[in-house]
């Protein structure tokens, strides 16, 4: 599938504080511009989750300045969703927001079922360890379906 590679990825999930960010952070860093590369979620009332940051920081991959925004904001943003080769959702909410927005469209969905790490975790480093699953998991979602990083 690596040379299937979109123009355009909108990657998604429930609140765009943790998995949708990592996935956008991860996937700028491993592909570069081969790709624009968006995130989203179904909801906003979180801000960029802090082991998100730590966890993709260890990759290289800096988080702190990300905004996050719904799929309504993107809309008042006038960001078009139709301007999107893929939507990647991370969770079963935004598979299924994603599928609702484009069924009048042609673009590709697809779901990665990506471990939710938030309230996983007792200790600072049981969480870390959470978090690094679900950072792993995407970057091995990431190249099974893009191909091996350029690290860009």
């Amino acid at each position: 599938m690596a040379d299937d590679f979109p123009q355009s990825v909108l990657f998604c999930c429930d609140h765009n504080s943790t998995r949708s960010p990592m996935a956008e952070g991860l996937m700028k860093k491993f592909y570069g511009h081969r790709a624009y590369v968006q995130s989203a979620g179904v909801k906003h009332e979180l801000e960029i989750d802090g082991f998100a940051v730590a966890v993709c920081a260890e990759l290289g991959v800096e988080l702190e300045r990300h905004r996050v925004r719904s799929f309504d904001e993107m809309e008042e943003w006038g960001d078009d969703l139709t301007g999107f080769d893929l939507i990647v959702a991370l969770s079963p909410a935004s598979q299924r927001r994603a599928l609702d927005m484009t069924r009048t469209f042609h673009i590709d969905v697809e779901y990665w079922p990506i471990l939710d790490p938030t309230g996983l975790g007792e200790t600072r480093e049981a969480k870390l360890a959470s978090y690094r699953q679900a950072r792993d998991q995407i970057v091995g979602r990431m190249q099974d379906r893009f191909g091996p990083a350029s690290e860009a």
